[in-house]
């Protein structure tokens, strides 16, 4: 397996204490973390292009392994000792390999066209999406899932709405890719129920395209 990252970064004091504040989450026995992919990632596996692959904020691995499960070359990217080491025992536990890079998104380079997957599983970072989308090949599909805003009860999710998404915040800021599908709505997840918005979109434009059929379970339509 291969432990060490390509991405060159540097621990600002910014960066470190951010680095603190989320391992000190994963450290603590309360903190509850999916074990599942994004349901949407899971559910279009067949449709996806097959190839390299990047889960963005990682955390114990969920989207990249379950990726690396299913033949992609994968990078993972955390900010989180404590939760890429978790990850990379779960990894071994599998018997899969993943590139685990211990790196703040706003320290990568991404290189251009280079992933034919990218997945971005709660993590804020709209002011990111430009380089994300730029990343990703022609054809290439981003799975990205975050919480929302909202009026209605959830138990899940940050404490303080700045880091919530408001309503289309995650679909306009993707409009420039082809959406093939978008959803706000409550939904379980780990420790409770939460409020999300789930998106999957394509690196292609014009007007006649090709869409891949989506075979759905009865209790998924």
């Amino acid at each position: 397996m291969n432990t060490t990252s390509k991405y060159i970064v540097s621990v600002y004091p910014a960066m470190a204490e951010e680095r603190e504040r989320w391992n000190e989450r994963y450290s603590g026995v309360d903190f509850d973390v999916p074990d599942d992919p994004i349901p949407e990632l899971e559910r279009r596996l067949s449709t996806l292009p097959d190839g390299k692959a990047l889960d963005i904020a990682t955390g114990t691995g969920r989207n990249a392994l379950f990726l690396a499960a299913n033949g992609y070359d994968v990078d993972a990217i955390d900010v989180s000792d404590v939760a890429i080491e978790t990850a990379r025992e779960r990894a071994a536990e599998r018997g899969v390999d993943v590139n685990w890079h211990r790196a703040d998104l706003a320290d990568v380079d991404l290189a251009a066209g280079e992933y034919d997957v990218i997945t971005v599983g709660f993590f804020a970072a709209l002011e990111h999406l430009p380089a994300i989308k730029e990343a990703l090949a022609p054809d290439g599909v981003l799975v990205y899932e975050h919480h929302l805003r909202s009026s209605d009860p959830v138990e899940v999710g940050p404490s303080s709405e700045r880091y919530r998404y408001r309503s289309n915040d995650l679909l306009r800021a993707c409009l420039d890719l082809t959406i093939l599908a978008y959803e706000e709505r409550r939904r379980p997840v780990a420790g409770g129920t939460a409020a999300v918005a789930t998106l999957v979109a394509r690196n292609s434009s014009g007007g006649t395209q090709s869409y891949p059929k989506l075979i759905l379970s009865d209790s998924s339509q």
